[in-house]
């Protein structure tokens, strides 16, 4: 099995979405729904300085600059290191990305999650996957309005939630995807009142006070307060069982493009979540 297992550089993408300092918010956010990724490197000279994703966006609302968003200095991976050397670092690091780069630091492609589940879906570890469910599932009411959906899952530091109706059943799966996918970009006009007397000086009379306003523009990303989890959430759900292999998961979660399967008992009923992070351990405990 291990003679099997790729480099890096094998199955990176290649042709990487990534931004360029200085740059805005809105550019960045038009990346993520037009490519539909979660999160882009940030280039100055063609070498990586930051990672910008969508919850550095939906974290800080009202910033629009490029490099007051990203995270910087982020992990990266050399070309020719192996895949278990990239797995390690996505789950011990507990993120969802890696650039790629040469020995000068240039960007050379990107190797998220998704692309080791793709080549884990290629593997037959038939390991079931009951020992790698994530510990903690934080559920969303059908009802919760779209804002609340937002706050909850950044407190909650989650990246995808089951979503339950009045009745516990499992009806849908609600991820940052599909928040960030429901923002708009909201410009309103705000006053500042600038005297030019001096609070200390007692002669200075209220109604005598010389006053300048200054009006100013704000953008921020907004949440429709009219949508609800119902109306964002994806619907037609990809399920599994405690028995499933890790393989078998890892190809459904590659055939849907997703990143999550919730995981159900014989009567449909929710135990747990497997997340795609989870199916990284046993490629990084296989035997070389």
């Amino acid at each position: 099995m291990a003679s099997n297992i790729p480099n890096v550089e094998d199955i990176m993408v290649k042709n990487v979405a990534s931004a360029t300092l200085p740059g805005s918010r809105d550019e960045v956010l038009s990346i993520l729904k037009d490519k539909k990724v979660s999160g882009v490197p940030v280039l100055k000279d063609n070498k990586v300085v930051g990672i910008v994703s969508r919850t550095n966006i939906l974290k800080n609302p009202e910033e629009e600059q490029l490099a007051l968003l990203m995270t910087r200095n982020p992990i990266t991976i050399q070309v020719g290191a192996s895949l278990k050397e990239a797995a390690r670092l996505l789950y011990e690091k507990n993120i969802r990305r890696l650039p790629v780069v040469d020995e000068n630091g240039r960007l050379e492609g990107l190797i998220t999650t998704a692309d080791v589940i793709g080549a884990i879906a290629d593997f037959d570890i038939e390991t079931p996957i009951g020992d790698f469910l994530s510990s903690h599932v934080y559920v969303l009411w059908d009802q919760t309005p779209l804002p609340v959906v937002s706050i909850s899952m950044d407190l909650a530091d989650v990246k995808a939630c089951p979503v339950i109706d009045s009745n516990l059943n499992l009806v849908g799966i609600i991820s940052d995807r599909d928040v960030v996918g429901s923002s708009i970009i909201e410009d309103r006009v705000e006053k500042s009142d600038m005297s030019a007397g001096d609070d200390d000086d007692s002669w200075t009379w209220e109604s005598m006070r010389d006053t300048m306003s200054i009006y100013y523009s704000v953008s921020s990303v907004k949440l429709p307060n009219d949508k609800f989890a119902k109306d964002i959430m994806v619907s037609d759900l990809i399920s599994a069982t405690k028995i499933s292999t890790v393989s078998s998961c890892a190809r459904k979660m590659k055939r849907a493009r997703i990143d999550q399967i919730p995981v159900v008992d014989s009567d449909g009923k929710l135990e747990g979540m497997l997340l795609d992070r989870d199916l990284l351990i046993p490629l990084i405990h296989m035997e070389e």
